[in-house]
């Protein structure tokens, strides 16, 4: 399988984007996005959005575009989504999917009657 790159558009998230100061008083512009109401599973290691990509028939000329990707929700939480609700979620960003190909078959020749005295596994 080839390499995958993935855009992400955080701002599909629930966001507040915030100009704010430095230390040596430059501004700088932040994307501030709640842990809670975006769903985000926190963990001792880090905080992470789960995200799932949907494979898609792309129409358009010259996109590489593979994939749709939008966030992939607790068990729990989705079951309580209507229908609506679940085809509402927004699309966050796209996978494209590089070089992708799949292996050549690898198929031994065994003559009959004849076993081999050492198995690899």
């Amino acid at each position: 399988m080839g390499n995958i790159s993935t855009k992400i558009n955080l701002r599909q998230l629930k966001n507040i984007v915030k100009t704010m100061k430095r230390k040596d008083g430059s501004e700088v512009e932040c994307l501030i996005i709640p842990i809670e109401s975006n769903h985000l599973f926190k963990s001792e290691k880090g905080v992470y959005l789960d995200l799932i990509g949907f494979g898609f028939d792309n129409k358009i000329e010259d996109s590489k575009d593979t994939h749709l990707v939008k966030q992939s929700l607790p068990k729990e939480l989705f079951d309580k989504m209507n229908e609506e609700d679940k085809k509402a979620m927004p699309i966050l960003g796209n996978h494209i999917v590089w070089g992708r190909s799949e292996p050549e078959p690898q198929n031994a020749q065994i003559e009959e009657g004849e076993v081999p005295d050492d198995l690899p596994f």
